[in-house]
């Protein structure tokens, strides 16, 4: 069994301490803060020994250096090749998806979910999911490098996972994303009862993530593309004629872009 830990950095950021039950090696996903690391690491009996990164922006790989530093340059970094990320030792280069065997993790399926960067990954690992800016709760990451076309493809490669799969974002935006969504398809009755169980979480400062992809799949408008309701809302906006999934896609990207 996978356990995670939450590790909160900078103002909405969540890092990722994960380590088998039955094991005290830990791996961290997406330090953007080494010292949120190493503090956390401090007060638990778990030994790092590696990180795996989705993707360059700075607030996901900012505390390779210094946990590098800090535990004696012996962590194995797992991270995209096509990217520039400084530190890597285990470039990556996926096309689709592929199975790796990660020491202390085991069985990892690594994805790659172009869209926000054009090089971002996913990992995939018993049930849990760790997408970073791919896919968020109720919402999903802006098209910094890539295309609607290659982020549709992302969302949807992630939505074929089973609905148990627990989802590991990087943000804590879910109540800003469920304020759209509600805008986009007010009628959604598990949206709303969605918005109110968060509602009553961000009010105990307590995190909305994880998610799951069932839930995802019952309320994201960004995973509903291809649903009547969600293209009507679209073409209603927009003033638009009968749209296909694509343009539904786009268009609710832009519109999300400046809500």
């Amino acid at each position: 069994m996978l356990n995670v830990h939450t590790i909160p950095a900078f103002n909405d950021n969540y890092i990722w301490l994960i380590h088998q039950e039955s094991s005290h090696f830990a791996y961290v996903v997406d330090p953007g803060c080494g010292q949120s690391v190493i503090d956390y690491i401090a007060t638990t009996d778990l030994e790092l020994v590696g990180i795996l990164i989705t993707h360059h922006h700075a607030d996901h790989t900012g505390g390779i250096t210094l946990l590098q530093q800090h535990f004696n340059h012996t962590l194995k970094v797992y991270g995209p090749s096509n990217e520039k990320i400084a530190g890597l030792t285990y470039p990556l280069s996926i096309e689709s998806k592929t199975t790796l065997d990660i020491p202390h993790l085991g069985a990892t399926t690594v994805m790659a979910v172009p869209g926000h960067t054009l090089g971002h990954i996913a990992y995939y690992m018993q049930q849990s999911l760790f997408c970073g800016d791919t896919l968020f709760s109720a919402g999903c990451g802006r098209l910094f490098e890539g295309t609607p076309e290659q982020m549709l493809k992302s969302l949807s490669m992630l939505a074929q996972l089973p609905d148990d799969t627990k989802v590991y974002c990087a943000h804590e935006y879910t109540q800003a994303n469920i304020d759209f969504a509600l805008h986009v398809t007010p009628k959604n009755q598990q949206l709303i009862e969605y918005a109110d169980k968060v509602k009553r979480l961000r009010a105990q400062n307590i995190p909305s993530i994880p998610s799951s992809i069932g839930i995802e799949k019952a309320i994201n408008p960004f995973l509903r593309c291809h649903i009547n309701e969600t293209q009507l809302a679209i073409s209603a906006h927009f003033k638009l004629n009968k749209i296909d999934t694509i343009q539904t896609f786009t268009k609710l990207r832009l519109w999300k872009d400046s809500f």
